[in-house]
């Protein structure tokens, strides 16, 4: 008999595995759909970024201003690319900020998320007007947020590495999103073709959820009955609107890094990129901005599927890199003075890394540490961290590149 000044041993309950590593051979149906999903989740954000300078282009044409002195100054688009970030982030921000709060329905979530995809990419694809086609972002925007949100907050229900399955989908969807948009272009593809085109994923996003992932078995019961009191303290399912807001105070330190590292990385992607601009190259100046961005979607998709070989908890580090990136590329697009556009590659590789390791680390790390009872929720909360400081980098950008399109025509002395 347990003597009363005896302190009870509390077994912390494991993560939920309803599928064992070792026995279950079908496992792999759900790391592959949990992959596609990742790809087709994200795919269309992704092609409405690197499609920025072109949805504004057909609008708006380069127009030098005029710089203080009276002479030449940059060309640069009256509206900057920031506005499709905005426009392709805050919907998505907006989803993602009620959906925790809203009855958990997912097949209805999903069939809305595939339907808003394949919408998105018919109104900016047959777009007549600017409204017509930021219209179309915006409703892509709200499609990966609905998705985002809803599988990752699913995911509690299967294998842990889903998680890892799922993150190097999205990093997949960054390089087969920009890369097969620069490619489809450069080959002479109409705007709108290329949009058709890419209605293919919405239909196979249906195919891997429907079909190809399987239905979550029962979670495991715990054993140890005599910490249940103290288990059920810890573990239990929140409830409530205020339970729930109550506990976003433990994941501030998950949120807080994560947004640091988003903000600063896409105020370079779409305040910065758009206005780096290398003479006497093999690519024009969109051209170059295409493939800047495939190769940052590059960086993102090796970090986003390194988490089982390397693994960071420290977060806030990746985004003092981030920071110094912001350093450079600021005063590249003021001086100029890089000597070459491989080393601007370089850098941004370096980019997408660290956006991508910071994604990756932060969900795997979730994964082990929130108790499965709360993980649904926590992901779902968490998962905005990244929209919050993309939103911010939006509004910062657009002020940011009217000031620098506002500065005389910068040359470039040197190029490699």
């Amino acid at each position: 008999m347990t003597s009363p000044s005896t302190t009870k041993e509390v077994v912390v309950a494991p993560p939920v595995e309803p599928h064992n590593l070792r026995k279950d051979k079908s496992l792999w149906r759900d790391l592959t759909s949990y992959w596609i999903l990742g790809l087709c989740n994200n795919y269309g954000y992704v092609v409405m970024l690197s499609a920025a300078h072109d949805i504004i282009g057909q609008f708006h044409e380069d127009v030098p201003s005029n710089d203080d002195t009276g002479g030449k100054g940059r060309e640069c688009h009256i509206v900057s690319t920031g506005a499709i970030l905005l426009a392709d982030i805050l919907p998505s921000l907006f989803v993602k900020i009620i959906m925790p709060f809203f009855p958990f329905w997912v097949h209805f979530r999903i069939a809305l998320a595939v339907l808003f995809s394949a919408a998105g990419f018919l109104l900016v694809g047959f777009a007549s007007a600017e409204w017509m086609a930021l219209f179309g972002v915006i409703i892509t925007s709200a499609s990966s947020g609905i998705g985002e949100t809803t599988f990752l907050a699913y995911s509690s229900n299967f294998n842990k590495n889903v998680v890892s399955t799922w993150s190097s989908g999205t990093g997949g969807a960054g390089v087969i999103g920009s890369l097969s948009y620069a490619t489809l272009r450069s080959l002479n593809v109409s705007p709108r073709d290329t949009m058709l085109i890419m209605l293919v994923f919405p239909f196979i996003e249906a195919l891997a959820f429907w079909v190809l992932l399987r239905k979550p078995t029962a979670v495991l019961p715990v054993t140890n009955v005599e910490s249940t009191e103290e288990l059920i303290v810890d573990d239990r399912p929140l409830e409530g609107f205020k339970e729930k807001l109550i506990y976003i105070k433990q994941l501030v330190k998950y949120m807080v890094p994560l947004a640091l590292v988003y903000f600063f990385e896409y105020f370079i992607n779409q305040g910065l990129f758009e206005l780096v601009y290398f003479q006497d190259t093999f690519l024009d100046k969109a051209a170059q901005y295409r493939w800047l961005n495939v190769d940052y979607q590059i960086g993102v998709f090796i970090s986003r599927s390194s988490v089982n070989v390397f693994q960071l908890n420290k977060i806030w580090l990746m985004s003092v890199f981030q920071f110094v990136n912001v350093v450079y590329f600021l005063t590249e697009v003021i001086y100029f003075y890089t000597p070459s556009i491989w080393i601007t590659f370089v850098i941004v590789l370096w980019e997408g890394l660290l956006g991508g390791g910071a994604y990756v680390n932060t969900f795997y790390r979730m994964s082990k540490e929130i108790p499965p009872g709360r993980r649904q929720f926590a992901m779902a909360m968490v998962v905005q961290s990244d929209s919050y400081g993309i939103a911010l980098a939006g509004f910062l950008s657009i002020p940011v590149h009217n000031a620098i399109c506002s500065l005389p025509a910068a040359v470039r002395s040197l190029t490699w």
